[in-house]
């Protein structure tokens, strides 16, 4: 069945039987829906940063100036910070309250690879709160940010990918963090965001970071980082970390790790801590994806997530499409996730293992068990190395999966239904 033909039954479905449901069944918000871009010129006070003593040069460090604009945006009230055509070098910058960052087309903000020209902050990183770098683009505890236009934000990351490898070829057991670099976007505690038609590209680190943040809506985002010559490491195209109501929506995303990844703390007790989170009511469509580890992953520091859709995406080159990171030293809970109308091709199409990687009871007794619930993939016409990933383990228990109207082609199509309670399948092709 072709993706044409499935938005058109799908359009009919919700014409006659009402609005649109998330898995758990509650109402999907019409704000899902509402997706116009927004329109710079009904911001009254517009500061092009050029007119502030800023010049292009990709060789000057000007975060002073760039910043200077966007405090006097905030002291008079907000507006529009203009990055112009041209190429522009800054290290961490600060939003503030009623301002908004617009990237004319061919404007280049330029991160610097000089990992001191990002503050340490008390801020959020791999599942923990604690002091670290700031990213090129911070904004805290803001309602109605947006960034919008054309233009491109560069995290210039290539310095920091080469020293990332090098570290790694000294110290195999190095982290992520041991290696000092900045992410491209930090966007935490804030309520009604947009980002819109840039091109996001060569973060040092995670690229789009949102932490606690609730009604985001990321639209006709171009999200990249290289797998080569230099393999850019740990540039997740975009990190869901204890947010609700977040729309992910035609963009284009491939990068050197995940595409979509959900986070909200790690740990033994990490459902104890106030400063994790879950993830509810997240809606990915109508995206498409280059190369990346995995188009969705869940973890692998992540708590809960629940209501997550991933649907009407095309996936090209991709490691895997769907990843449940368990991690064995964490409790979690993954449930309600719907996956439909995908069509394309990864390595994996379900992929579901123990994440071991910096395994740490610190201390405690037990393992936690974790709990994947409620999933649904249907709809999809795909092919792959292998169609049913999934190792049993004592760690992590496996219920109510519904795989329906799925075309796939694998070179390895077999699956164990005894692996998940109940497993229903319908309509469910696998050919070699």
């Amino acid at each position: 069945m072709k993706i044409t033909t499935l938005l058109i039954a799908a359009f009919i479905s919700i014409q006659l039987f009402g609005q649109e449901k998330f898995p758990d069944g509650t109402p999907i918000p019409d704000w899902f829906k509402k997706n116009d871009i927004i329109n710079i010129k009904n911001i009254e006070h517009k500061y092009n940063i050029t007119d502030y003593g800023v010049t292009d040069d990709s060789t000057l460090l000007q975060t002073d100036k760039i910043q200077a604009t966007i405090d006097l945006a905030a002291k008079n009230g907000g507006g529009l910070v203009i990055i112009p055509k041209g190429t522009y070098l800054s290290g961490a910058l600060f939003f503030k309250p009623e301002t908004h960052l617009y990237l004319e087309e061919g404007a280049v903000l330029k991160g610097s690879d000089d990992i001191s020209n990002f503050p340490i902050k008390l801020t959020r990183i791999e599942g923990q709160t604690l002091k670290y770098f700031s990213a090129l683009i911070n904004a805290d505890g803001l309602h109605g940010f947006t960034i919008s236009g054309k233009g491109t934000i560069n995290g210039n990351g290539l310095r920091y990918w080469k020293s990332f490898w090098l570290r790694r070829t000294v110290n195999p057991k190095c982290t992520n963090m041991d290696e000092l670099r900045p992410r491209l976007l930090y966007i935490s505690n804030c309520n009604d965001v947009q980002i819109s038609g840039v091109h996001l590209k060569n973060s040092p680190f995670w690229t789009t970071h949102l932490y606690k943040c609730n009604r985001v809506k990321l639209l006709n985002l171009h999200i990249t980082s290289p797998a080569k010559p230099v393999k850019a490491p740990s540039t997740d195209g975009v990190d869901i970390d204890a947010c609700s109501n977040v729309l992910i929506k035609n963009c284009y995303i491939s990068v050197n790790d995940d595409a979509v990844a959900l986070k909200g703390g790690k740990g033994p007790w990490a459902d104890k801590d106030n400063t994790n989170g879950s993830n509810q009511n997240i809606i990915i469509e109508d995206c498409t994806y280059g190369f990346c580890h995995s188009a969705l992953t869940f973890g692998s520091e992540s708590i809960h997530d629940r209501n997550i859709i991933l649907r009407r995406c095309t996936v090209k080159d991709a490691n895997r499409l769907l990843w449940l990171k368990m991690r064995p030293d964490t409790p979690q809970r993954y449930e309600y996730i719907l996956v439909e109308d995908i069509t394309g091709n990864a390595q994996s199409f379900l992929y579901i293992k123990p994440w071991k990687q910096f395994f740490d009871l610190q201390g405690r007794k037990d393992t936690p068990i974790s709990y994947l619930d409620n999933l649904t993939m249907r709809n999809i016409n795909f092919e792959c190395n292998v169609f049913f990933n999934v190792n049993k383990s004592e760690q992590y228990v496996l219920t109510h999966f519904n795989f329906e109207n799925l075309t796939i082609k694998a070179e390895k199509g077999e699956y164990d239904k005894n692996l998940v309670h109940p497993f229903i399948l319908k309509n469910v092709k696998v050919t070699q």
